[in-house]
C-alpha cells in the first residue's frame, strides 16, 4: 500500500472521521479482551455503547454474559470487567458475550456507517495487516482510541504505527521491546499494587503479546446490533 492511503486518527473525534476500511484500536484492554474471549471459546461478541443496553440484552437472553468497564472499573452487576486475564483459564464454549467499554467500543459505534470495520490490538496486529492487504482498500483509517476515547495513549499509538508499518512492508523494528516498554508509560498502572484490583498485572502481559492470534474481528451490523465476528485466515 502507499503511505497516502493510510491515515492514523485519534480518539472519538477521529473515529467519527474514519473513512474506507477502519481499524478501531484499543490495546488496554477492550480489543485484547475480545481476542482472549474468542480463545476461551465464546461463540459471538456483541459490542454495545451503553451500560443499559448490556443489561437489557441479558434480561432478554439470560444465558448471555455481559462484560465491561467505566473508567477501567468493572460495572456493578456485570459478569466480567474488562480484564483479559479473566478469560485466560475458563471455557466459554458456545456462549454469547455482550461487551461495553469507555473507549474502544465507543469508537465502533462512532465510525460512520458504510465502510468495513475491524477491531485493533497488538494481539492480532499482524493478522489485521494481512487481512487489509488481501482486501486492498483504497483508504485505511487506523483509529487509536486512547483513554476513555479522550486522551491519547502510547499503546494505541504504537499499535497504529505497527499496523501501518506492516502495510507499508517496512515492519517496525523491535516491536516486542517497544510493547514491553509500555510498562513505563500508560502500562505502569498494571504494576501499581494500589490499582491491582482494577488493572491486574497479568493483563499487561496478555495485552502486549504481539501477533498472538491469527484471526481478525470484523464488525457486522444486524437488527440494530453490532457483532464482532471472528474471521480466520482462510476467510481473508
Amino acid at each position: 500500500m502507499r503511505k497516502e492511503q493510510i491515515e492514523i486518527l485519534h480518539l472519538l473525534e477521529g473515529a467519527k472521521k474514519a473513512e474506507g476500511l477502519s481499524v478501531v484500536i484499543d490495546v488496554f484492554r477492550a480489543f485484547s479482551l475480545e481476542c482472549w474471549a474468542y480463545a476461551a471459546g465464546v461463540k459471538q461478541i456483541i459490542p454495545v455503547g451503553r451500560v443499559e443496553e448490556a443489561f437489557a440484552l441479558r434480561d432478554a437472553h439470560p444465558d448471555w454474559l455481559i462484560a465491561g468497564e467505566r473508567n477501567g472499573i468493572k460495572i456493578e452487576g456485570f459478569d466480567f470487567g474488562n480484564a483479559p486475564s479473566e478469560f485466560e483459564h475458563i471455557d466459554l464454549s458456545g456462549r454469547t458475550l455482550v461487551h461495553t467499554t469507555s473507549a474502544g467500543v465507543q469508537g465502533l459505534t462512532a465510525v460512520p456507517v458504510g465502510g468495513e470495520i475491524l477491531t485493533g490490538s497488538l494481539n492480532n496486529a499482524g493478522a489485521i495487516a494481512e487481512y487489509i492487504k488481501k482486501k486492498n482498500p483504497d483508504k485505511v483509517s487506523l483509529v487509536a482510541m486512547g483513554w476513555n476515547a479522550l486522551k491519547q495513549t502510547e499503546e494505541d499509538e504504537l499499535c497504529a504505527e505497527y499496523i501501518r508499518s506492516l502495510l507499508l512492508e517496512d515492519p517496525l523494528a523491535d516491536i516486542e521491546t517497544k510493547a514491553d516498554e509500555l510498562r513505563y508509560t500508560e502500562g505502569k498502572k498494571f504494576f501499581d499494587p494500589a490499582q491491582a484490583h482494577i488493572f491486574p498485572r497479568r493483563d499487561f502481559d496478555l495485552c502486549t503479546m504481539c501477533d498472538r492470534f491469527d484471526f481478525v474481528l470484523r464488525i457486522r451490523r444486524e437488527n440494530g446490533l453490532l457483532y464482532a465476528d471472528r474471521i480466520s485466515p482462510e476467510q481473508f
